[in-house]
């Protein structure tokens, strides 16, 4: 039998709310409502408005991050840290974590870890978690490669709302680019031909590449190049549920992390700029050769200044968890904003060769029909 009597925090985290998430009514720790946006209360069921601003959209300077080591999270967070498989995560300081996040292990302590930079911008999560698991077990059972048993006797662990870090930059660039361009030019071409032990003349155009080499240059402004800072979650995962709609971000207040979880960045600035350089390298190179006009064109080199480079921390919402079936796990996540699933599956060898044999035969009947004609 399917088991969801896991869903609820598991009683090994510990929360204890800060003063100003305590509810009005009757004192209880009110946590961040994804239906309402609100912080609510889950004994009374009273609500306490969120204001969401946009006014902290500030773009900071990456130079000079790189030169002072920034801790402004450490104020209000602590880390803590899984023995099992590396993962961080960022609690309020009166919060105290038993359990792994992102591999379900008890190994966690408490780090020396410094929490870093304190995030912007926050994208708050729009699907609650009863939602959340509807929308796996739809993903389930439209895995139609995997076992017939799976869908009744998977069995479903705790589902965690997460906030995962990101990295945007934004940068001036100019580039200097040496490409080779190709025009497309015919010649006539006679040729004998042999067909039934005969002989013919056959004449045609034949087509040819005329090159030449060109100079430039290429300016863009990049704005808000999107870089996953975690190394915690497989990113094959991650671009299965993306995007996100960044428009719907946020000022950062932790109000917004009532009740769930964040990680801290396992991918530093200097690093995150790296990823976002390479994003931005090759939409210089797809600009360059659209901006060049040729039949064909090859981009032989780009020397590319980058002026200006600023970035923002900002978190986006994830609910993280797995299943198990005959022994295995499988992890899968849903996206926090949009409700989109990806997982990975058990798979059928027995439905996978039956799909192929009959693809097979198909395709026979196919070749002996239209090749009779």
């Amino acid at each position: 039998m399917t088991n969801l009597e896991n869903n609820e925090q598991p009683e090994s985290v510990k929360i204890e709310d800060t003063e100003v998430n305590q509810c009005s009514s009757c004192g209880g720790n009110t946590v961040f409502d994804p239906s309402s946006g609100a912080l609510k209360c889950p004994f009374c069921g009273s609500e306490k408005e969120i204001e969401k601003t946009q006014e902290n959209a500030i773009e900071h300077s990456f130079l000079q991050a790189l030169e002072k080591d920034d801790h402004s999270w450490d104020d209000e967070k602590r880390v803590f840290s899984c023995k099992n498989c590396g993962a961080e995560t960022v609690l309020d300081k009166d919060k105290v974590a038993d359990f792994c996040t992102f591999c379900g292990s008890s190994h966690i302590a408490s780090s020396e870890n410094h929490a870093g930079i304190k995030p912007a911008l926050v994208l708050p999560f729009q699907v609650p978690k009863e939602e959340a698991i509807e929308k796996f077990k739809v993903w389930i059972n439209k895995r139609y490669f995997a076992p017939s048993s799976l869908k009744k006797s998977y069995q479903l662990s705790k589902i965690t709302g997460a906030y995962l870090p990101y990295w945007t930059f934004d940068s001036k660039t100019r580039s200097n680019f040496v490409v080779r361009i190709g025009t497309y030019y015919y010649v006539t071409v006679t040729r004998t031909v042999v067909e039934d032990g005969k002989s013919r003349r056959v004449t045609e155009q034949v087509r040819k590449i005329r090159w030449r080499t060109e100079h430039g240059n290429y300016n863009e402004f990049f704005d808000d190049v999107l870089v996953k800072a975690s190394r915690n979650v497989a990113s094959d995962l991650i671009h299965k549920i993306e995007p996100f709609q960044l428009n719907a971000l946020v000022d950062y207040k932790s109000q917004f992390l009532s009740g769930f979880l964040a990680e801290r960045y396992s991918i530093p600035l200097k690093e995150g700029w790296n990823g976002a350089k390479a994003i931005i390298d090759r939409r210089i190179t797809n600009g360059i050769e659209r901006q060049v006009h040729g039949d064909v064109v090859q981009v032989v080199s780009v020397s590319t200044n980058y002026k200006d480079i600023t970035y923002k921390h900002i978190l986006l919402p994830i609910w993280i968890s797995s299943f198990h079936f005959n022994h295995k796990v499988y992890r899968f996540l849903v996206n926090g904003q949009t409700g989109k699933v990806s997982g990975n599956a058990p798979i059928s060898a027995l439905k996978v060769t039956i799909v192929s044999l009959v693809a097979i035969v198909i395709i026979a009947i196919l070749v002996i029909f239209f090749g009779g004609q």
